[in-house]
C-alpha cells in the first residue's frame, strides 16, 4: 500500500533553492516594478531579469508544466504544485520561471493543436519569454455560459472576418497575439460550432476599448480588456485545432488553468497567514501581545486549518491529473477546487489582525494600498467562472451517472472515444463542457 505525504528527496532541494531564490532575488522585483510582469522589458529591465531566468533553467525548474521537447522539465502537475506554493508569493516570480498565466495555458494548447508554423511563429518566443499572450474568450453578455457567445468568424475566400465582442481578455494591450474563441457555424451545437484563431494583436480592427480594473484599481489601470473586433481578417491558416473544435481545446487548457490557480493561491494565503502571525506577535495592545487574545487566536488557527485541508485538496487533485491524465474524470474535484479557494478568507483575517495598519484601505490588505496581493486574491475566485458555478459543476458530477441532471452533459463529438494525451498533459474531448468566466488563466 502507497500512501505517503513525503516529497523525493531530490526534488525537495529543488524546492528549497527556489524558496530561497525567490524570497531573496524575486521578491523584491515586486516593490522595484510592481505592475510591470506583464509589459515588454525594457534594456534596464532585461538586464534584471534575464540572469534570473538563466539561473532557473540552470536549475532545470524552467517552465517544468511542459515537456522536454518544448523547453521545460514535464514534472506533472504534483511537482508543479509544489513548486508553485512557493512562486505564488510574488507576482514576478511565475515569469522568471516561465509559468505565468495566460501563458502557460496558451502554450500547452498551442503545443498540443498548433501547426508547425503556428510553433515556430508563437510557440517558441512565448516559452523564451520573449512576448505576452491574451486568451480572448469570454464576452459581455454571456457571463460564465459559452453557449450564449455571439462573436463571429465568417469565411471569406481564403481568410476568415471576425466580429464581436470580447470582455476580460487579460493582458491585451501588452500582448503579442490573441487566441479568440468565436462563432464558426450558428446551425449545430455551440459544443461543436465554435473555433479558435490566433491573431496579432496589431491586426487591423483590433479595438481595446478599454481595461476594467478589478476591486481597488482604478477605471483604466485594469489589465482585463473590452475588446471590439470590427471586421478583423485573418488568413485561414490562423484557425487552431480543427473547425469546431474550440469547446475540446478551451478544456484542455481551463482544466490545467484552474488547479494553477489554486496552487499558487496557496502561497498566497500562506504569507497572509505568517503576517497575521507576525502581526500578532508584535503588536502589543490592552496589556498583552495579540497573540495572547483568545480572539487572534482562533483567526491563527480557524487559517491554518482552513488552508491546510484545501493544500492537502489541491494536493490529492494534482496527483489525480498524473494518475489518470484525463482532466474529465477529476473535473468534480477541479471544480471543489475553485469553491474553496481560500484567498480571500485568510486576508481578511490578516486585515483585521492588522488594524489600524489598514485604516483607510478598506480592510483590504495588511500591506500597502498598491501592493498586488490585494487583488491577486480575490481575482482568482472569480477566474475561470465564479464559485456557484463550480458548485453546479462538482455536485451534478458526484451524483451516480443515471441520476444526473441532463445539463451536466454536452453532446459528444461522434466518433471520439477517450482523452487523448499529447506529451503528457491530458487532452478533453470534443463536446465538453467549458465554463469560464474571466480569462486571465
Amino acid at each position: 500500500m502507497a500512501w505517503d505525504f513525503e516529497t523525493e528527496p531530490e526534488f525537495q532541494v529543488k524546492l528549497d533553492w527556489a524558496d530561497a531564490f525567490v524570497r531573496e532575488e524575486v521578491e523584491p522585483l515586486d516593490l522595484v516594478w510592481g505592475g510591470l510582469e506583464f509589459t515588454p522589458p525594457d534594456d534596464t529591465l532585461r538586464k534584471i531579469i534575464d540572469p534570473l531566468k538563466d539561473e532557473v533553467r540552470r536549475q532545470k525548474l524552467w517552465a517544468t508544466h511542459l515537456g522536454p521537447d518544448l523547453g521545460g522539465e514535464g514534472y506533472g502537475q504534483l511537482r508543479l504544485s509544489l513548486l508553485n506554493e512557493i512562486l505564488g508569493r510574488s507576482s514576478w516570480a511565475p515569469i522568471i520561471f516561465g509559468c505565468q498565466a495566460p501563458d502557460t495555458g496558451n502554450a500547452e494548447i498551442i503545443a498540443h493543436y498548433g501547426t508547425p508554423e503556428q510553433k515556430d511563429r508563437y510557440l517558441r518566443p512565448l516559452l523564451e519569454g520573449e512576448l505576452f499572450s491574451c486568451y480572448s474568450m469570454t464576452e459581455p453578455h454571456a457571463g460564465a455560459d459559452p453557449t450564449m457567445f455571439q462573436t463571429r468568424a465568417v469565411k471569406d475566400g481564403d481568410e476568415w472576418v471576425i466580429n464581436g465582442q470580447k470582455f476580460f481578455s487579460s493582458n491585451a494591450r501588452t500582448a503579442a497575439f490573441l487566441i479568440v474563441m468565436v462563432v464558426t457555424n450558428p446551425d449545430v451545437s455551440p459544443y461543436n460550432g465554435m473555433s479558435m484563431f490566433l491573431v496579432p494583436t496589431d491586426t487591423p480592427g483590433i479595438n481595446i476599448v478599454r481595461d476594467i480594473g478589478l476591486g481597488g484599481e482604478h477605471l483604466g489601470e485594469g489589465s482585463h480588456a473590452l475588446i471590439h473586433y470590427e471586421d478583423v481578417r485573418v488568413p485561414a491558416e490562423a484557425l487552431l485545432g480543427g473547425e469546431g473544435q474550440a469547446f475540446a481545446i478551451a478544456q484542455t487548457r481551463l482544466g490545467g488553468g484552474r488547479i494553477h490557480h489554486a496552487m499558487r493561491t496557496i502561497g498566497l494565503a500562506t504569507q497572509a497567514l505568517d503576517m497575521m502571525c507576525e502581526r500578532a506577535l508584535s503588536r502589543e495592545t490592552q496589556g498583552s501581545i495579540l497573540a495572547d487574545k483568545q480572539f487572534v487566536q482562533g483567526y491563527i488557527a480557524d487559517s491554518y486549518a482552513q488552508l491546510t485541508q484545501f493544500r492537502l485538496f489541491v494536493l490529492y487533485t494534482a496527483w489525480s491529473i498524473d494518475k489518470y491524465n484525463d482532466y474529465r474524470r477529476v473535473r468534480k474535484d477541479i471544480a471543489t477546487v475553485k469553491v474553496l479557494m481560500p484567498g480571500g478568507t485568510a486576508r481578511h483575517r490578516a486585515a483585521s489582525a492588522a488594524g489600524a495598519r489598514c485604516a483607510g484601505r478598506q480592510q483590504r490588505d495588511a500591506v500597502p494600498q498598491d501592493d498586488p496581493r490585494r487583488e491577486r486574491s480575490r481575482s482568482r475566485r472569480w477566474a475561470d467562472r465564479g464559485a456557484q458555478g463550480h458548485c453546479g459543476a462538482a455536485g451534478p458530477a458526484r451524483l451516480p451517472a443515471e441520476r444526473r441532471p441532463l445539463a451536466d452533459s454536452a453532446p459528444a463529438e461522434e466518433g471520439r472515444g477517450g482523452a487523448d494525451q499529447v506529451r503528457g498533459v491530458p487532452r478533453a474531448r470534443s463536446g465538453e463542457p467549458v465554463s469560464p468566466s474571466t480569462d486571465h488563466v
